[in-house]
């Protein structure tokens, strides 16, 4: 009983840290990429932004869901095809714990990180309001402190991690894929820029073998901090300048109303919000509140 006290107290302390700080974050604090920064291993720390967003409005909600995959079971047969509202809920939790820290030359930290994204048909009586989809993304990351100066921006963290993503549903909804990400991140002021490119690890069951023709091979996200506001946006595309031409784009506004409570606005417009849809064209536009944000 006192260990399950201790921890119980140990946790909230490390959620409590991760919500109460409501001053924007560099990206040395988020990473941890000095002795100054460090929060030591096994602390819960924030890793993508965590928001609800009630209303989220789609152009082209995908009732029938199709796969690049040829073979038989992964057809949904018309009676099978769904009437789902344009208007649902979605929501992401992220999060990240540090399981190594100072190695390979004391540059180094071994990170474990967990995303997860739902959409919710909450408005949809009709369906007795069903998920209709939710990702599923741990994540394993090794990441170096650098300090390279390139371009006006200062190289501050560089990487790879092996990265896995499904919705973890039967055929033929079944969806997933393995990729092994680098990563490398640039600061300037309140500029802060990712870039990730990604190598897609073979699958002998292929739920959706044409999802790098449809997003591409890597994305990058830019977040600017103005006040009390943060502006991201986060791209992606095949490089593919002619009529396959396609990628996907997000792009978010929060302003922080008291606290750490921000209100957020996102914006998307392409292929591959969710996995599900990786093969679905649509805009959408979701509004808010967000807990946690890149910075």
């Amino acid at each position: 009983m006192i260990l399950l006290c201790f921890c119980s107290v140990q946790l909230h302390a490390q959620i409590s840290s991760v919500f109460n700080n409501s001053r924007p974050r560099s990206m040395s604090q988020r990473w941890e990429l000095d002795t100054l920064t460090s929060g030591g291993t096994f602390v819960i720390t924030p890793y993508k932004p965590i928001y609800i967003l009630p209303l989220r409005w789609s152009s082209q909600p995908n009732d029938q869901p199709y796969s690049g995959n040829p073979a038989e079971g992964y057809i949904v047969p018309d009676d099978d095809a769904q009437k789902y509202n344009h208007l649902e809920t979605k929501f992401q939790i992220s999060f990240k714990v540090k399981v190594l820290q100072a190695i390979f030359g004391r540059y180094g930290d071994l990170w474990v990180a967990y995303t997860q994204k739902s959409h919710w048909q909450v408005y949809n009586q009709s369906l007795s309001r069903p998920f209709r989809e939710t990702n599923y993304e741990p994540e394993v990351i090794l990441n170096f402190n650098t300090n390279i100066k390139m371009f006006g921006f200062t190289n501050r963290m560089a990487g790879v991690s092996f990265n896995h993503q499904s919705n973890g549903r039967d055929m033929p909804l079944s969806r997933s894929w393995n990729r092994i990400i680098f990563h490398a991140g640039f600061e300037r002021d309140n500029w802060q820029v990712y870039l990730r490119p990604w190598i897609r690890m073979a699958d002998d069951d292929d739920d959706n073998p044409d999802i790098i023709r449809r997003i591409g091979n890597g994305d990058a996200t830019v977040i600017y901090t103005m006040g009390k506001s943060v502006i991201s946006f986060t791209g992606s595309t095949n490089f593919s300048f002619n009529s396959h031409f396609s990628g996907y784009a997000e792009a978010s506004w929060s302003y922080r109303l008291f606290g750490n409570l921000k209100g957020y606005l996102q914006i998307t417009h392409g292929y591959g919000e969710t996995l599900i849809d990786y093969n679905n064209r649509q805009t959408t536009v979701g509004l808010g509140v967000s807990l946690v944000e890149w910075n």
